[in-house]
Order: structure tokens, then C-alpha cells, then sequence
């Protein structure tokens, strides 16, 4: 396989460790709007336009029928603008206490780019929730070659495969066939897949999996097999072509990858 760019997800990829900041920040949202989801409800959209997910979580049906029970009547538009108000305000407020960076991200993008390969990236986070994300990924040693939200692609974020086109446009890329994307959502798989693209799971730090680095470490084996298993499974349930621990066995990934190509 010829690959010429890998194209990052952010948070719970390659920053924010079990993807915190937004979760939080819809579990606040939605508590101020007087509805209670689970922590799973928060993450089943995981990785689309914030807006987008809203909807989704308001067209599930606990939270429909929540909705319901306390407003007496169906949500509208307005109700969504409402509660994605509170939401943004609540992520900017807390989001550069998310910015670290994940492990093996800085040394594996630098053996991507010795490779020659070049790193694009695409969000569920609208630009002005990726400003400070942006500025201490880079003052950590992270910097991808270029990044696409929702707002470049008319807002279009995933499963829309927009994004991935507008990173090869900007990178030169001759096919879908040549790109790699990294993602740790259900929603970032699909988008590789709708691009055409060569799509990879990553488990520790994701969305999928839930756990901070402190309560990922303190499973127990056997509970941790079964997280590994369950989110392991999701990913190819939904089209993924690979799956990885974390980044880094990518490197090695790639260059099996690229050994197809010669044979």
C-alpha cells in the first residue's frame, strides 16, 4: 500500500486522554437543561459537530422521553441552540485543562514524517474550540501539517467525509487509497470509511474505551481484557481496517503496510 499522509483525530487520539473535555461539558450542558444522560449516552455520537450531537443525544429515547416528561412537549431547534449555548461556554471554560498531550503521539508523528509521509488532522470541535487546543499541542511538540473542523466543510462534520478532502487537498494527496486516519470514535471511523480511506481504531486514552490513564491502569486484568475486547470490536463492527493499543505501534503498522505495496 502506498501511503502518503495519516490523518489525525484530537481529543481522546492524540490529546485529552480519555476524552474528557467534551463529555463534561455535555454532561453540564444537559444537567442545566434539567435532563440527566449517562455517561455512555454522552459518548455514543462521540467525534461529530457538537450541534450534531445534541440532536443525536435528544433523539435517543430515555432522553426523548425525558425531554417530554419535563418540558411536556417534543424538542425543537431552539432547544438544541440552547443547550449547545451552555455547552460551549462550559467546554471553553474547561478545555485547556484537556490539552495534554497522549503517549507515544510527539516521537510517532516524528518517525511518520522521517518516513516522508505528511500529517493531517480533522475535529469534531468548531475552530474556536480548537484555538487553545492548537496552541498547547504545539508548545508540547505536536503540530500537524494541517487541521480541518466542521466550520471549512460548510459544517458538514462526520460521518461527512469532507474534512479527510479538504486535509488532501491542502496536502497534495493523489488518492483516498494513499491516506491513513486515526480515530478513537465510532464517528471517526465512519468518516474514514465514507472518504474511502484506510481507517484505524486506537483502544487506550479513546472515547470508546471511557477510562482516565489512572482508571485504565487500575483494572484488573480481566477487566481490562474485556474493555480491550468490547472497544476492539465496536471499531470493526463499523468498518475499521485496523486497530491499535496506541501510537506506538503505528509506525510498525505502516511500514507492514508499506511492505504490501512491494509485493
Amino acid at each position: 500500500m502506498k501511503i502518503e499522509a495519516v490523518i489525525f483525530d484530537w481529543a481522546g487520539t492524540t490529546v485529552d486522554y480519555g476524552c474528557f473535555a467534551p463529555v463534561q461539558a455535555f454532561h453540564d450542558a444537559f444537567e442545566a437543561y434539567g435532563l440527566h444522560p449517562t455517561f455512555d449516552e454522552i459518548r455514543q455520537p462521540m467525534g461529530m459537530l457538537k450541534i450534531d450531537h445534541i440532536k443525536t443525544m435528544l433523539e435517543m429515547d430515555s432522553l426523548e422521553k425525558e425531554f417530554q416528561d419535563v418540558y411536556q412537549r417534543s424538542y425543537t431547534d431552539e432547544d438544541v441552540h440552547h443547550i449547545y449555548d451552555i455547552f460551549e461556554k462550559t467546554l471553553m471554560e474547561g478545555i485547556t485543562q484537556h490539552t495534554r498531550i497522549k503517549p507515544y503521539v510527539v516521537e510517532t508523528v516524528q518517525k511518520l514524517r522521517i518516513k516522508g509521509l505528511k500529517i493531517g488532522s480533522t475535529t469534531g470541535y468548531t475552530d474556536m474550540m480548537m484555538e487553545p487546543v492548537l496552541k498547547s499541542a504545539k508548545e508540547q511538540g505536536y503540530e500537524p501539517d494541517c487541521w480541518y473542523s466542521p466550520d471549512a466543510t460548510e459544517h458538514f462534520g462526520r460521518p461527512y467525509p469532507y474534512m479527510i478532502f479538504k486535509n488532501m487537498m491542502t496536502l497534495n494527496i493523489t488518492s483516498v487509497h494513499h491516506v491513513i486516519k486515526v480515530g478513537d470514535t465510532v464517528s471517526d471511523i465512519q468518516e474514514a470509511v465514507n472518504a474511502g480511506v484506510y481507517a484505524i481504531g486506537v483502544i487506550e486514552g479513546s472515547s470508546l474505551l471511557g477510562y482516565s490513564e489512572h482508571e485504565y491502569k487500575c483494572l484488573d486484568l480481566n477487566e481490562k481484557m474485556r474493555a480491550i475486547a468490547r472497544v476492539k470490536k465496536t471499531y470493526f463492527n463499523h468498518g475499521a481496517d485496523a486497530v491499535i493499543m496506541n501510537f506506538s505501534e503505528l509506525p510498525q503498522l505502516i511500514e507492514r503496510l508499506l511492505l504490501e505495496e512491494d509485493h
